[in-house]
């Protein structure tokens, strides 16, 4: 499933691009709830993962890859890696701001969810955001 970007994460943005809001490095985070991102999402529709070993990734600013393609404009950074050292039922990832408090970007996992077993495992996020 492709992922959204909610209007509130469509107005930081904005405020972004004009000098309105401080930029700032943004925050992935895995979650936990079965959740089909939407328009109208915020922070707290989504349920952190909490499982041992895990926490949250910052996002640098510079690390950032933009391009437009057929008229989609997106955001991607490197594959980052969730390493859990306890079961755990992972259904997407979200982006939030530095201070986690206005969604930015959402996505369920496709071939998700991810079931984590008793001993621990990885799971590997490209994170990205889109604009359509």
């Amino acid at each position: 499933m492709a992922g959204v970007t909610p209007d509130v994460g469509e107005v930081e943005l904005l405020k972004r691009g004009v000098n309105k809001s401080t930029p700032d490095d943004l925050i992935l985070k895995l979650y936990t709830n079965n959740k089909t991102p939407a328009e109208a999402d915020v922070v707290g529709d989504y349920t952190e993962c909490t499982a041992d070993g895990y926490s949250a990734k910052t996002l640098t600013g510079a690390n950032w890859t933009v391009q437009t393609t057929l008229g989609v404009s997106e955001a991607s950074y490197a594959q980052q890696t969730f390493s859990l050292t306890e079961s755990a039922t992972v259904y997407g990832y979200f982006i939030t701001n530095n201070d986690e408090t206005i969604l930015i970007f959402a996505e369920k996992f496709s071939d998700g969810p991810y079931n984590i077993p008793s001993g621990g495992g990885d799971i590997k996020v490209t994170p990205k955001i889109r604009l359509d």
